[in-house]
């Protein structure tokens, strides 16, 4: 189980965020993932450099994402951010 860091007792976790264009798709891919954003450029690095058939990503959710390399048309990553978890009072 992935517990998120905990800062000052208030619970944070680092996420970035990641859309996907699909070629031929008028719809992206939208998700926000618990890896670092520099490992999320070497995944998709290595698949599009490797001759992988397809890229695989998994969100802060559990959920994975399987896109096809030949329909990459984008890969956009945002920035590392740290979002805190829960209520504010």
């Amino acid at each position: 189980m992935n517990v998120p860091p905990t800062f000052g007792g208030v619970g944070y976790r680092d996420v970035v965020d990641i859309r996907i264009g699909i070629t031929n798709s008028p719809r992206e891919i939208s998700f926000e993932t618990s890896q670092s954003a520099t490992e999320v450029e070497k995944v998709v690095a290595d698949a599009l450099d490797g001759g992988k058939s397809y890229v695989t990503l998994a969100d802060s959710k559990g959920k994975t994402y399987l896109v096809p390399t030949a329909s990459l048309a984008y890969v956009e990553v945002g920035s590392e951010e740290n979002r805190r978890v829960g209520f504010v009072s």
